[in-house]
């Protein structure tokens, strides 16, 4: 399978498992193409022949395309929206010799792409409570979908208290900074935590890695929410380190992308 941050790694065993559900194929047309870095982009779709498309924030969605020589290639990308009509985005990053995801990438607004779907149950778990969602690179999708749809009502995100720590390398890779920045200034109840691993002389957010500021958040509590996505690597630190202060299990959900 291809190799991208912005990729769940679905066993073949589960896509034919997929496949033979009855999940109707759909077809979506790209309406927005937005580069979020020099290799990741920001897609929206919009579903073609219903009003509305309805998923739960945090799944994804199975997409299909067959190549030139006849082969059908198929890959699984988080949904990076909230629910909004017959719409939706993704967040992804160029794979070199990735076929699927520089095929998307490459796509001109008025292209049509087939799919499946909504799949996956990385979604927010009731009760809510105070919640620290943990993401890197593009694991940042299902976060986008989740907060944006949490604090557009206050029925949904009940005045609980959320902290969004996203690590990157550089500045230029925080994606969907400004917007962010703009949902915390306007909820007391949702703080955004930038970190950057290589960041330069000039940047004033928090350095180093992810999991270094998860304690300075959650302290000795062990009645949150734990949301963690990315890569293995920082998953499992993440989740050891949880572990580590005694939480328990069923309170860290985590989502890997390789």
């Amino acid at each position: 399978m291809e190799h991208s941050t912005s990729l769940y790694k679905t066993p073949a065993h589960l896509y034919a498992h997929l496949s033979s559900m009855a999940f109707p194929m759909l077809t979506a047309r790209l309406s927005e193409s937005t580069s979020l870095s020099n290799y990741t982009k920001h897609l929206a779709f919009e579903v073609e022949g219903i009003p509305r498309f309805g998923f739960v924030p945090g799944q994804w969605l199975s997409l299909t395309h067959t190549k030139p020589d006849g082969e059908e290639i198929t890959r699984a990308y988080s949904i990076a929206s909230p629910p909004d009509g017959n719409r939706f985005a993704l967040c992804l990053n160029r794979v070199q010799d990735g076929f699927m995801s520089n095929y998307l990438c490459d796509l001109e607004p008025g292209a049509e792409i087939s799919g499946q779907g909504p799949f996956g149950n990385f979604i927010l778990r009731p009760p809510l409570r105070d919640t620290i969602f943990i993401a890197t690179g593009t694991g940042i999708a299902p976060y986008r979908s989740m907060l944006h749809w949490l604090l557009a009502d206050p029925a949904r995100h009940q005045n609980k208290q959320f902290w969004l720590l996203f690590g990157s390398r550089e500045e230029k890779d925080i994606y969907y900074h400004d917007e962010f920045t703009a949902l915390a200034a306007a909820h007391k109840n949702f703080d955004y935590l930038p970190t950057l691993s290589r960041g330069g002389p000039n940047w004033k957010g928090l350095r180093g890695y992810v999991q270094e500021h998860v304690l300075s958040i959650v302290g000795d509590r062990l009645d949150m929410h734990a949301y963690i996505c990315g890569l293995d690597k920082m998953v499992r630190a993440n989740r050891d380190l949880l572990k580590s202060l005694g939480w328990d299990r069923k309170s860290i959900l985590y989502e890997k992308y390789d």
